[in-house]
């Protein structure tokens, strides 16, 4: 997706007015999404007055659905610059988000008995160990025969396994807290990173080096890292019945993903708002957004340079969409809108299947997402070393 040698202006020079107006045209609308994220409360934070409703959200998720639909038709018939596309895409996708965290914020929350479960909790085990020893198997045969000279893919996918086969090999409190655990947690994006340091570092520069790129993958990524946190309670901004009614902080030792990790908890009733951080969601969480992003800035970037949509990138923006929607943290809303189209017959083995502690599948999902979107992002790119420009070069070539 990086083109060699000089890169012509797409864009060309535009007025300083122009650009301030096209910057005005984007923050405009991204602040009305988030002002639109806090609805009023009473004065003593008691019950919640807010005029939205879940089908507001529908609503504004499907606004800003249809305009980036609507953004990327115009662009490929060419009838707006890329610049100002990918400028629209990112509003449309923030409305979106918007209206998808206003439709999950306002559900009521699911209330599902064991005996609507799709399966029972003894099936979890064998899921879990078989799952996670194909995973092990497949990555180290696929890198004897596939990957000879790039060991790291192996290594990364043998990792991912050994995730998935964590808890039921060092099962209870004991894995809960087993320096084993953390190692493989921390060790994901450090392996990660150096996969992409070194087969598309170079290309990333490059790509980064566009500040159009630079500022879409940069702000995809925030967004989809804080749909995936709405979306597992982890940021909330919306009361909700039963929760304290005094501003409350506190540090507690939560479990997230396989280990415990030292949790801030800040509840402020009277907005309302509230957010729990932990190493393990920065990590986690932080990973998924950065991969999402960096996608979206080489996309960006091919956009940019006015390169024709081949196979290779189709497949990879495909691929990166269909990664994004079967990652175990889009569980919960997936359950809400199963409830709505279809009732809660349906809709409770989704919510069983991503949403239960002990569940294996969410992790499942979550760890394929990553390797989903690390493989995208090398395969999109069409060469790892690609002619790199000077400052000047680049400043005559793609700029704002």
């Amino acid at each position: 997706m990086v083109q060699r040698g000089y890169e012509k202006n797409t864009d060309g020079g535009e007025p300083n007015s122009r650009k301030r107006l096209i910057r005005l045209f984007v923050l405009v609308p991204v602040g009305i999404g988030l002002l639109s994220l806090v609805p009023t409360a009473s004065a003593h934070g008691a019950a919640e007055s807010s005029a939205l409703s879940q089908s507001h959200g529908l609503a504004i998720a499907g606004i800003g659905a249809l305009g980036v639909g609507a953004l990327v038709f115009l662009k490929r018939s060419k009838r707006i610059s890329p610049r100002t596309a990918l400028y629209g895409i990112a509003v449309g996708i923030g409305v979106a988000i918007a209206g998808a965290i206003i439709f999950e914020g306002l559900a009521p929350d699911p209330t599902y008995k064991a005996g609507s479960m799709p399966f029972p909790r003894s099936w979890y085990q064998p899921l879990a160990i078989g799952t996670g020893l194909l995973v092990v198997v497949a990555s180290f045969i696929t890198g004897l025969v596939r990957w000879t000279t790039r060991p790291r893919y192996m290594a990364l996918g043998m990792l991912l396994g050994g995730w998935i086969l964590y808890p039921y090999l060092l099962p209870g409190f004991s894995g809960y807290t087993n320096p084993i655990g953390y190692g493989i947690v921390l060790a994901t994006p450090l392996l990660v990173g150096y996969i992409l340091w070194n087969d598309v570092g170079t290309a990333l520069s490059t790509i980064l080096r566009d500040p159009v790129a630079r500022r879409f993958g940069f702000s995809v990524g925030a967004m989809v890292s804080l749909f995936f946190m709405a979306t597992t309670g982890y940021l909330s901004f919306f009361s909700e019945e039963g929760a304290p009614q005094e501003t409350t902080v506190a540090v507690l030792n939560v479990l997230y993903q396989i280990v415990r990790w030292p949790t801030l908890e800040i509840l402020l009733p009277d907005v309302p708002f509230f957010i729990a951080i932990s190493p393990g969601v920065v990590i986690v969480l932080g990973l998924l957004g950065v991969l999402v992003g960096l996608n979206a800035a080489a996309v960006a970037h091919s956009w940019r340079l006015d390169q024709q949509a081949g196979a290779t990138q189709s497949t990879a923006g495909t691929a990166t969409v269909v990664g994004a929607c079967t990652c175990g943290c889009c569980g919960p809303l997936v359950s809400q809108v199963a409830v709505i189209a279809a009732g809660p017959t349906i809709a409770a083995p989704i919510y069983w299947i991503f949403v239960d502690s002990a569940s294996p599948l969410s992790s499942i999902f979550l760890l394929g997402s990553i390797a989903l979107f690390t493989g995208t992002l090398v395969y999109s790119i069409d060469s790892p070393t690609p002619v790199l420009q000077d400052a000047s070069e680049l400043s005559a070539g793609v700029t704002e």
